[in-house]
């Protein structure tokens, strides 16, 4: 085989190559999207994706709440979209990105804040319809005026689980019933609030979790139900990032913790920018100014005093701390509106400003007055025109609807306010831009009061057991008695008489007429039962005598034994209602007289004896309320020999906090009285086996217990009616 032989085989073998290159990319990429863009329909907003064949399915989505992003995969598809990054439109969607990894083609919308989306195909296109988002001062006027007023309830929670995922991160998923409610994230301090407007959580899942022992920056979980919102309160530790995303009817919350590489500069406070390199020996700082402009897609406005040159080398930075460190080099400072940036030296910026404020001032001196009436629902006029005169807040002072001139930053130095307390009206006088703060402010602070039902339940409980034995032994020789000598004997039988008592047996074996009041004085062993807490006839007796009439002698023995238990229990239940932060009293019992002697005379004087229940609350943010409690269960006791008046006294006094709903035990008192007592006659009681006719012995066991229970409840704005 010559040279132009093989070359000519080469040749075919490269281009059967290429030819099965080609199949094989056909056959994995079987769709492709040509291309991207944004418009506004009938004032929704809407994102076309125009593929190559039409989607037989539209594709797999999922929302992410921090930062705010919508994302498909489209599997099976590779992009033929020039460009990766496109700009949005004036709308919620900043901008686009389309990125390919195999055969699989991921577009993700960079959104301005989080929403919902939903699909159509039409054709060769995949519609994604973003769902409208309130503005800024739409939402905050609407807070500010219905802050109590809380959405349909029209989502519920079903599940809320937590998982440890790599890296570690601390994955939080929360099952919905429905995609329907609308998810809030923020931090505060150093927690994240997750709240899920419209929802409800059932009573089961209303817990605290601890879930530090995954090892992950999590530390607990609060969920708790906040009107008509379901709120949940993550606590990490350490230096932690977070990030969130909703799928269908899971959300899912994921917070790791952030390592810091000492070789790159991302570490820095505030950053959030996507990360950038820069390379630059001797490049004009305008220059400079304009690749970050044209990298974020911000409008930058340099002023005419900036100049200069700068030499950086910047790795993997945000784009915002790489601004930071260009400004800070060279003395300028930046003041951004909107998606415009200002940027110029700080002395400039700083006469500027001043320069605008010193012009507000004297607009403000110039401005003509305007008189506003606002008509107050739940706070009084002359507090709120208090407040406003005097932010100090002096007791002593009171507003009598006078006109008050301006003392406090609330108004401007020639306003002034008056107060009519019949109609509860407040009558304002001030340039017009602060006229609408304080409308404003009314807003805020002229609302209902949240109330709390508070009920607590004092328990007390006692136990009570007894036991007694004793005995009465006695005998006499009747012949003296019947006038006798007392030496003699008369024959006769023996007589054993049985019966319920001494006192039966010796009237029955003697009589009547013979014993008479005879029959107490013969008795010289006199230790019967205790009959302490119970009646005596509900003490067991044994009798017997033994009479020899042949020598009118008899023995009377008498067994006695008892044993007596008790159980009882007394629940007191006050409940009141009261406002946040306002105090609270209920109290229900009698007033006990007594008689104090003094100069003057003898005087009536009277002692409570009441249970009462006094209680400041206070609502916390996360729902659970702060109790400040007295509790008081008072009863008359036993009279003193001098006929001084006894209050059996039981009182608690605590501060608890307490979730909405739920019952804690303040505290209890126990108490137990146990005696066991014998007694006896000297060496008799001694003896074996007969010792017992010389003895009694008496045990008593005592027991007292006393528990005070506390519930709070938040009453809602349904409940209470407004």
């Amino acid at each position: 085989m010559n040279a132009n032989e093989l070359l000519k085989v080469c040749r075919n073998l490269l281009c059967l190559l290429t030819l099965a290159s080609v199949f094989s990319v056909s056959a994995q990429a079987g769709n492709a999207i040509r291309a991207v863009d944004t418009s506004v329909q009938a004032g929704v907003e809407v994102v076309r994706v125009q593929t190559e064949t039409p989607l037989a399915a539209p594709p797999e989505g999922f929302v992410v709440q921090a930062p705010a992003r919508i994302a498909f995969d489209f599997v099976d598809t590779t992009s033929q979209v020039p460009r990766q990054a496109m700009d949005g439109g004036r709308g919620n969607v900043r901008s686009v990105n389309v990125v390919q990894a195999g055969n699989r083609s991921r577009l993700i919308l960079n959104l301005q804040q989080a929403t919902g989306y939903e699909t159509k195909i039409e054709g060769n296109s995949l519609l994604v319809f973003l769902k409208p988002v309130q503005s800024d001062r739409v939402s905050r006027s609407s807070d500010v005026k219905n802050e109590e007023v809380s959405a349909p309830v029209t989502t519920l929670v079903k599940d809320i689980d937590f998982r440890k995922s790599d890296g570690p991160a601390g994955k939080l998923m929360v099952m919905l019933a429905n995609s329907q409610a609308g998810v809030d994230i923020r931090q505060q301090g150093q927690s994240l609030v997750v709240e899920f407007a419209g929802a409800s959580l059932p009573e089961g899942l209303r817990r605290r979790l601890d879930v530090s022992d995954f090892g992950t920056p999590v530390q607990t979980i609060l969920a708790a139900q906040v009107g008509n919102k379901v709120r949940l309160i993550v606590t990490p530790k350490g230096n932690w990032e977070h990030s969130a995303y909703q799928s269908d009817n899971q959300f899912v919350l994921e917070v790791r913790e952030i390592k810091v590489d000492p070789s790159k500069l991302t570490q820095g406070p505030g950053y959030s920018g996507e990360k950038l390199s820069l390379n630059f020996q001797n490049i004009e700082v305008r220059s400079l100014l304009q690749v970050i402009a044209d990298f974020t897609s911000f409008n930058i406005v340099t002023s005419e005093s900036v100049s200069g040159s700068l030499t950086l080398r910047l790795k993997d930075v945000p784009w915002d701390q790489a601004l930071d460190i260009i400004l800070q080099s060279k003395g300028l400072g930046m003041r951004k509106t909107g998606n415009v940036i200002l940027v110029a030296p700080q002395d400039e910026l700083s006469a500027r400003e001043k320069q605008q404020l010193e012009s507000k001032v004297n607009v403000e001196n110039l401005e003509p007055l305007k008189t506003q009436v606002f008509q107050l629902k739940f706070a009084k006029a002359p507090d709120i025109m208090l407040r406003m005169t005097n932010p100090v807040g002096n007791a002593s002072q009171t507003a009598n609807g006078q006109n008050q001139k301006a003392q406090s930053g609330m108004l401007s130095a020639r306003g002034n306010v008056s107060a009519d307390p019949r109609t509860n009206q407040l009558f304002v006088t001030d340039i017009p831009s602060r006229l609408r703060d304080i409308e404003a402010l009314l807003a805020r602070i002229d609302v209902a009061v949240r109330q709390v039902v508070i009920e607590a339940r004092i328990v007390e409980a006692s136990d009570s057991f007894g036991k007694s034995i004793g005995v009465r032994l006695g005998g006499a020789d009747l012949r003296g008695i019947r006038g006798g000598d007392a030496g003699y004997s008369v024959g006769g039988g023996n007589r054993l008489s049985l019966g319920s008592s001494y006192n039966a047996v010796d009237n029955f074996s003697v009589g009547n007429s013979e014993s008479g009041g005879d029959k107490f004085g013969n008795s010289f062993v006199n230790l019967p039962a205790s009959t302490v807490g119970v009646s005596d006839n509900a003490v067991a007796r044994f009798a017997l005598t033994l009479f020899n009439p042949a020598a009118n002698r008899l023995l009377n023995l008498e067994i006695q034994a008892m044993e007596a238990e008790g159980k009882g229990t007394v629940v007191s239940s006050p409940r009141l209602m009261t406002a946040d932060q306002v105090t609270a009293i209920i109290e229900q019992g009698k007033e006990i007289p007594y008689t104090v002697e003094s100069q003057n005379g003898k005087n009536t004087q009277y002692k409570k004896a009441v249970l009462k229940l006094e209680v400041t609350p206070q609502i916390t943010p996360d729902g659970s309320v702060i109790l400040d409690l007295q509790i008081n269960k008072d009863s008359q006791g036993a009279p003193t020999p001098k006929g001084d008046v006894i209050i059996d006294t039981k009182a608690i006094k605590t501060q608890a906090i307490v979730q909405n709903g739920g019952t804690v035990m303040l505290g209890g008192i126990f108490e137990t009285d146990e005696s066991d007592t014998e007694t006896k006659v000297p060496l008799l009681g001694d003896l074996p086996y007969v010792g017992v006719l010389f003895k009694s012995k008496n045990k008593t066991i005592n027991k007292k217990e006393m528990l005070v229970f506390i519930t709070p409840r938040i009453l809602t704005v349904e409940a209470v009616g407004y």
